[in-house]
């Protein structure tokens, strides 16, 4: 009688546990499944959300710019390089100083980017711009 090779005996003796693993795998992922219990099986009545707006802060500085290119500050007409030194008195007497840019629909970016330019230079960090809700 012939016997086995050395080589042809020991991969008979060594067991793989890959599928076996694979197989583990796939029962724990249909065992999570089954057992996530359903959310919605629960009759509750959720909160609705309100369509309130964020209330302006309290001492908001409105920047209005039209579209012809006329800057006001609360009501105040001012040319542009004047803006800059009226901020900065503002910005001395509050530091926590709050602009809000109003500017018209017709009004170039440009001119909206200038100002947000000269609040960035007198170092203003509280900054909005102002937009309305369509109906």
């Amino acid at each position: 009688m012939k016997k086995c090779s050395h080589s042809a005996h020991e991969s008979l003796t060594e067991l793989n546990i890959t599928p076996m693993l694979d197989l583990a795998f796939v029962l724990l992922v249909i065992f999570i499944i089954s057992t996530i219990p359903p959310v919605k099986d629960m009759a509750l009545k959720l909160p609705v959300a309100s369509k309130h707006q964020k209330d302006p802060p309290h001492k908001a500085n409105y920047i209005s710019v039209q579209a012809d290119g006329n800057v006001f500050i609360d009501r105040m007409e001012l040319k542009l390089a004047e803006l800059q030194g009226e901020l900065l008195k503002r910005r001395d007497a509050d530091p926590d100083l709050n602009v809000i840019i109003r500017g018209d629909a017709h009004t170039k970016y440009k001119q909206i980017r200038a100002v947000l330019d000269i609040c960035q230079q007198v170092n203003i960090l509280k900054v909005d711009l102002a937009t309305e809700i369509n109906k």
